[in-house]
């Protein structure tokens, strides 16, 4: 049985104006996740939570919140954020200290000069922070086009280590999604395969998907449980009717400049009345109010409204 499966949806994070952790409106965030019917764990300390603007300190405390708030009703799993081994392997040390049910491991942004051809690079770096940290592992799969992805050999070599459990795959191409797949079912080991290609959702349940990671799932993880509960029942017009629902918000999340889809998603959340503000942290920049009616739309066009007016 793979240890991670079912939607699990990554959380944003709230600030407050002055750019700290906006810790009431978190907790009430995590719990419309956990009490969402068909969510089966949190990922925290995600892109959706702007991790790569949190300190250690920070990604600690809202590790802590999530755990405090949720761990006892579904499994957390801490983003581990590093370009340098040493400090992965400390991160997800805090991650296992917090008892947080596993790490999501991004690749380091130094795999993007050419570490595709030196597969060891990435056995060492996985290698060394399931020694020493102990802690369950989600590989964190990129598209082949930013150059930090695994080939799909270097994944099954990846699921060979014990404590690798899932890859949450971000290939964000359906062929190499694919062959990511076959290649990890090819091991037979229980390393489940979580999609995180939110933009073709259903395709990729339909494919065998043993679930998602996705922040997307911040504003919808019911309708994304919805549609892999239909895929999984073999109902392939169910799922075409939720994934119908999906489609408007879609587009406009992660519409060009797709570097501001979490903004996009958190103006949506205040829009649901779900967080009190949409701030973000710097370098990103709020989005303006031509685009905050254009989400405000695509709610309305996914049944999830009556979104107020921003």
């Amino acid at each position: 049985m793979v240890k991670f499966s079912g939607v699990m949806p990554a959380n944003v994070l709230p600030f407050k104006a002055d750019l700290s952790i906006d810790e009431p409106a978190y907790r009430k965030h995590l719990r419309w996740l956990a009490d969402a019917r068909g969510v089966t764990g949190i990922v925290a300390n995600g892109h959706a939570a702007e991790v790569s603007s949190l300190s250690r300190e920070e990604r600690r405390r809202a590790l802590a919140i999530a755990l405090d708030e949720v761990g006892t009703r579904c499994p957390v799993v801490a983003g581990v954020y590093s370009d340098g081994t040493q400090e992965a392997v400390a991160l997800a040390g805090d991650a296992k200290a917090e008892s947080a049910a596993g790490g999501l491991v991004f690749p380091p942004t130094l795999f993007m000069w050419g570490a595709q051809a030196k597969p060891e690079m990435a056995r060492r770096h996985f290698s060394e922070i399931a020694e020493k940290a102990g802690l369950p592992i989600v590989v964190f799969e990129y598209p082949p086009a930013s150059g930090i992805g695994y080939s799909p050999e270097t994944l099954a070599e990846l699921a060979e280590i014990p404590l690798v459990s899932a890859v949450k795959d971000w290939s964000n191409d359906i062929v190499a999604f694919e062959a990511n797949l076959r290649a990890l079912r090819a091991t037979g080991r229980p390393v489940a395969m979580l999609s995180a290609f939110t933009m073709s959702l259903m395709a990729t349940f339909v494919l065998g998907a043993d679930g998602a990671i996705s922040g997307m799932g911040s504003v919808v993880a019911d309708l994304q449980a919805e549609l892999f509960a239909a895929c999984q029942k073999g109902d392939l017009d169910g799922a075409r009717q939720v994934n119908d629902r999906l489609d408007p918000l879609v587009r406009v999340f992660y519409a060009p400049p797709f570097v501001d889809m979490h903004n996009r998603m958190k103006e949506a959340l205040v829009l649901l009345g779900r967080i009190p503000a949409a701030h973000v942290r710097p370098p990103l920049t709020p989005v303006s109010a031509t685009e905050r009616e254009t989400i405000r739309r695509a709610l309305a066009a996914s049944g999830l409204g009556p979104a107020r007016r921003g």
